[in-house]
């Protein structure tokens, strides 16, 4: 359960990939951080529930269509007063296919929603943010946007990219109040990470010898730096990268003892 502060008292937010995982926990954390928020997703009834139980506001959106952006930013508006401070980029999607292999309209569809999606968010959010003296935008990156992945060429690309608009919407958008940092996750257990066949076991032993802290990271751990990015306590970052993920890109830890 999220505990309860005030960080984001009187702000609005809206938060894309929200019907489950870290967006359904970001949008959880928002609220108990006292935030009017809008969950967005295109999985309707289950994006819907999962809204309602946070105490959100919820709208479809296909983070891809420019003309559903519109409506999303126009209803996280409306349902805040015309305000919107907080735009959280988290919808993503992943393939694993080697490189060889991978069809073009596979890896293009990766692109389109991991990275074009966060450039149709930022233009369509950042007019009304500057209007209401500017705000917080909030991408979602990875690990994999700092080195090669093997069979993740479509979703290593597209977190690298996400790193560069980051940059870029940074400096573009700093004159109008408008802060744009991107967050990185260390290994969470969501839908999009889940390994079929996997068991318990088989991701602690993995993820044991493979970070640095010896385990996966709680869904609550990372939603809270995307809460304080966004809060006014961090109000002189932008243009970063800012990582929750256990020491992984500090290098690779040294044998597991024992």
């Amino acid at each position: 359960m999220a505990k309860m502060s005030k960080e984001l008292d009187g702000k609005v937010a809206l938060v894309t990939g929200a019907a489950r995982g870290l967006g359904a926990e970001i949008v959880q954390r928002m609220v108990a951080a006292r935030a009017q928020v809008t969950a967005a997703d295109k999985r309707v009834d289950v994006g819907a529930a999962a809204a309602a139980e946070a105490g959100a506001e919820f709208v479809e959106l296909d983070v891809t269509d420019a003309e559903q952006w519109a409506n999303a930013v126009a209803s996280a508006a409306d349902a805040g007063g015309g305000r919107l401070d907080i735009l959280v980029n988290n919808a993503a999607i992943t393939r694993v296919i080697p490189i060889l292999d991978c069809d073009p309209a596979e890896f293009r569809k990766v692109i389109d929603t991991n990275v074009v999606g966060t450039l149709l968010g930022i233009q369509a959010a950042a007019p009304v943010m500057a209007s209401c003296g500017g705000g917080s935008v909030v991408n979602l990156s990875s690990p994999s946007a700092f080195e090669g992945t093997v069979g993740m060429s479509a979703y290593s690309t597209s977190k690298w990219g996400i790193r560069g608009l980051t940059r870029t919407a940074a400096l573009e958008l700093a004159d109008s109040g408008i802060r744009v940092n991107s967050v990185v996750p260390g290994p969470l257990r969501t839908a999009m990470t889940r390994r079929p066949g996997w068991e318990d076991e088989d991701y602690e032993r993995h993820y044991g010898t493979t970070v640095p802290l010896r385990r996966m990271a709680e869904l609550g751990e990372v939603a809270n730096l995307v809460v304080w990015l966004a809060s006014d306590q961090a109000s002189y970052c932008t243009g970063g990268d800012y990582s929750a993920d256990g020491g992984l890109g500090a290098g690779t830890p040294a044998p597991h003892p024992g």
